[in-house]
């Protein structure tokens, strides 16, 4: 006999309603309105965008030729779009070194400690994200404590200058503002994995690396999966931390790039071509997560 629903169908889509409302009107229009001013036109005289906001009106000439100044090796904004890549990919990889034991002891060892663990990895989020690499401005200056710590350590024989442009500043300034978003997920996805797989690896005589290996990491493939979604998607377009933190072209982002032109009053319709382009480029990286993340669901649900 079928089981009827707890919750009747019409009744779960009258409480998704205000929700998805509001992504259509904030999101979806800001969207549109994007779309509206990468395809629109530029006033002659003043040089202002006139975006295109009837579809049959949109053109794609500006779309072309920031497009092709995006590709290897010689276009304009290939530089910045290669440096990007490689930060992010760089930054991503210490958020996996980093904060994949820190999810695996408070899932799977901490015990009495998990309670003040969890709570000092949300305190952060609590804090803008502004005031956090603030405050890392303060510790990174030439009188700032890194440099004095470095010194009493004898690890540097003068103050470093870590604002004026360095790539590994970049770095680890995104891996502390994006690390905790990697944990988060990826520790649900720890404390939800049945331990009775772990312990049919120990009966069947695989040690703790082997276990680890071969059962914990397998298991834990979407959570780590979703951490780097969540915390690679936004440190594409992340403009902010790099102004900050060096400010210099030799560090410069896309994002940079793109906040740059939308400052601008004649450049407007260039920065919201490259926001498109990079809007495509997430959504294509977003979309093979959402394939990736329906076929493990069906694995598991059979």
């Amino acid at each position: 006999m079928k089981r009827k629903p707890i919750y009747p169908r019409r009744h779960l889509a009258a409480l998704g309603l205000p929700g998805a409302l509001w992504v259509l009107l904030f999101v979806g229009g800001s969207l549109y309105g994007l779309i509206a001013t990468a395809t629109g036109t530029v006033d002659p005289l003043l040089f202002q965008p006139r975006p295109a906001w009837n579809p049959l009106n949109w053109g794609v000439s500006t779309l072309g030729q920031v497009g092709n100044s995006l590709l290897p090796p010689a276009g304009l904004y290939w530089p910045a779009v290669s440096r990007t890549l490689v930060f992010v990919a760089i930054a991503v990889a210490a958020c996996v070194l980093i904060g994949y034991p820190v999810a695996y002891f408070v899932a799977l060892r901490a015990r009495r400690s998990k309670g003040p663990i969890l709570v000092l990895l949300v305190v952060p989020l609590l804090v803008s994200y502004m005031l956090r690499m603030l405050a890392w401005v303060g510790l990174l200056a030439p009188d700032g404590y890194v440099n004095r710590v470095l010194q009493e350590l004898g690890i540097v024989g003068g103050p470093v200058n870590w604002l004026g442009g360095r790539p590994s500043t970049v770095v680890i300034a995104l891996v502390y503002g994006w690390v905790p978003y990697f944990i988060l997920p990826l520790y649900a996805s720890l404390e939800r994995l049945d331990r009775r797989y772990l312990e049919a690896a120990n009966d069947l005589g695989a040690g703790r690396v082997r276990t680890f290996l071969f059962v914990t990491v397998p298991l834990s493939a979407q959570g780590i999966l979703a951490g780097v979604v969540l915390v690679g998607l936004p440190m594409t377009g992340d403009f902010f931390t790099n102004d900050l933190v060096s400010g210099s072209p030799r560090t410069s982002m896309i994002g940079n790039v793109i906040n740059v032109y939308a400052n601008s009053i004649t450049q407007q319709v260039t920065g919201a071509a490259l926001a498109f382009w990079l809007l495509v480029f997430l959504a294509v990286l977003l979309a093979n997560y959402v394939r990736s993340s329906a076929r493990a669901m069906r694995a598991v649900t059979g």
